[in-house]
């Protein structure tokens, strides 16, 4: 494993464990603290590769920039409609009534339920 993709992992950890799921340029930017001549496309190819790798979950939300997640599991999210932080919640049951509803067996699903997370109502409520 190259450093570079090395460290592109090391922030993903670190990001996951602060329940935060990165852009490609929070990696970059957070990267070039400690690499300083990385490159952003270093950065998204090997973004890339790892997630084609099934090692890290690319996470794609409408009108906003992919995020990257350690989590591979499947799992749901919540997303700020104002800001487009996101945050892991577990749906029991999705796949089960999926089926249920089609009687097809479902392989993987994607599902992000749209709120306003507390800092942004705390920013509304300043105003």
């Amino acid at each position: 494993m190259t450093k570079q993709k090395r460290l592109i992992m090391e922030i993903i950890r670190e990001c996951h464990e602060n329940r935060v799921h990165p852009t490609a340029e929070d990696i970059f930017f957070e990267a070039r603290k400690k690499l300083p001549n990385i490159a952003l496309g270093t950065v998204y190819r090997n973004l890339n590769i790892l997630s084609e790798e099934g090692v890290i979950r690319r996470l794609s939300v409408a009108g906003n920039p992919d995020r990257f997640d350690l989590n591979v599991m499947t799992h749901d999210h919540l997303v700020c409609s104002r800001c487009g932080r996101l945050k892991d919640v577990e749906i029991k049951g999705v796949r089960e009534a999926i089926k249920e509803l089609t009687g097809e067996d479902i392989l993987s699903y994607e599902l992000n339920a749209y709120y306003v997370c507390n800092d942004c109502k705390n920013e509304e409520v300043k105003k």
